[in-house]
């Protein structure tokens, strides 16, 4: 039997029904009791229409092969995390397709210790397993409770910041009509900041689009907001709220890669000569930031489940990509939407200085392109074709994730999609925006051409 087109690297996402539906999350529940023979499972789901049927025949599987489910109903992908390693569970699973198109959903799937389950950590198992479909009656039917976990993920939060230093901070929240609103209104009493709510009422029929605040279009609102309202931070976040994108005082947009620095550099001044690690496709900054703060910056392959195999093995504090997700040791090495906002909440408490003037030195001293992507017929051919060009004048080339090519004032980053013909690009130079924009223009020309 072929592949099931749901089950990714590191997810299960596809179009409903045709892809996954209620019978297959059945299915996936009697199967993850299979592989992973658990006692406990904790489950959530998010906002989007067919989430709570889902959630609901993935439990029944769950309890047909043996599992008792505590269900948060309710919750961001990261609650499920945060349950997963606080709570004496097996595994956790969340429904969700965070910022996928409407007709979309899947899940999200860790072990005890909110240890990623991707393609090699168990993930294609239960892909052969659900194809198998072979499944023994267990001698007790697993039990079901819902639980309400979200005052102990709070308090968690809430060990972040210092609650003596945080200023009456004006800050817009744009939740997308996703999960992040209920964990806003539940960390609000106590914080001193004055939110200014936007699209705020979790729905899943996503009345002002799906929540993904990396396209430039979905941006206005929150900018416009920001302005409007005189607010010293913007923050919105996509559908399951495990990416959160700040704008600063002015309403401008601030590049995920810069935040990654500026985090960086925060974790370095309260653990002096911690290990950061960061993604190949931008660098320049985070190395410079980290290795002046006194710390060693890792290099890793793109991906959660790649960046989080590495901080537990270099025991980092730290890790950032520039596509918005942020990795932290305490909270199991998990990416968080919501412990980055209140990083530099406090940062900006602790130093009295709008967040412009804390980026705006290292946007001027690395400019970059923000990642563009363009779809091609041969994606390998292409990058082989590009480093034979770019190749041979190269101080430096790196594979660790597509091809890096590194010279004495300019640097790019070209890698394939994992799940479509598609290929990324990024630039960056020292302090050049035009040579930026002209080697951007450059390489397009040939990425368009080839």
């Amino acid at each position: 039997m072929e592949r099931l087109s749901c089950f990714k690297a590191y997810d299960i996402r596809g179009r409903i029904p045709d892809e996954l539906n209620d019978e297959l999350a059945y299915a996936i529940g009697r199967a993850f009791c299979v592989v992973f023979k658990p006692r406990r499972v904790v489950i959530g789901r998010d906002v989007r229409l067919t989430s709570q049927s889902l959630s609901a025949a993935l439990a029944q599987g769950l309890m047909a092969g043996g599992a008792n489910v505590l269900d948060l109903g309710l919750c961001g992908t990261e609650e499920i995390y945060h349950a997963a390693f606080t709570l004496d569970v097996d595994g956790g699973i969340v429904v969700t397709a965070s910022h996928n198109p409407m007709d979309y959903n899947g899940m999200k799937l860790v072990r005890s210790g909110a240890r990623p389950i991707s393609g090699d950590t168990g993930l294609n198992d239960l892909h052969d397993a659900v194809i198998r479909g072979v499944y023994s009656d267990p001698p007790q039917r697993g039990s079901y409770a819902p639980m309400d976990h979200r005052a102990a993920y709070i308090e968690h939060l809430l060990g972040y910041v210092d609650h003596q230093e945080l200023k009456p901070l004006k800050i817009v929240v744009n939740a997308g009509n996703g999960c992040a609103g209920p964990v806003i209104d539940a960390l609000e009493p106590h914080l001193p900041f004055q939110l200014v709510k936007i699209q705020h009422e979790a729905d899943g029929s996503f009345p002002n689009g799906i929540p993904n605040p990396l396209l430039p279009e979905n941006r206005p609102v929150t900018q416009k907001s920001v302005l409007a309202s005189g607010a010293d931070l913007g923050v919105a976040w996509d559908g399951d709220f495990d990416r959160c994108f700040l704008f600063d005082e002015q309403g401008d947009f601030i590049e995920g890669y810069y935040v990654v620095g500026l985090l960086a550099e925060a974790f370095l001044g309260k653990v002096p000569g911690a290990r950061i690690i960061h993604d190949p496709r931008l660098t320049w900054n985070t190395i410079d930031l980290v290795e002046a703060s006194g710390g060693r910056a890792i290099q890793s392959k793109t991906g959660h489940a790649f960046i989080k195999e590495r901080m537990r093995t270099e025991d980092a504090v730290y890790g950032g990509e520039m596509s918005a997700h942020h990795y932290f040791r305490d909270f199991a090495y998990c990416d968080s939407g919501m412990i980055p906002w209140l990083l530099v909440a406090d940062l900006l408490s602790r130093t009295g200085r709008p967040l412009s003037d804390l980026v705006r030195s290292r946007m001027l001293k690395y400019p970059v392109s923000g990642e563009i992507n363009r779809r091609v017929n041969d994606p390998a051919a292409l990058l082989a074709s590009v480093l034979t060009v770019y190749g041979p004048d190269a101080l430096r080339i790196d594979r660790t994730d597509g091809i890096s090519v590194e010279y004495d004032n300019w640097r790019f980053n070209l890698r394939m999609s994992n799940t479509e013909a598609l290929v990324r690009l990024n630039v960056e130079t020292k302090g050049d925006v035009a040579l930026m924009q002209s080697k951007t223009a450059e390489l397009l020309a040939r990425i368009d051409h080839a």
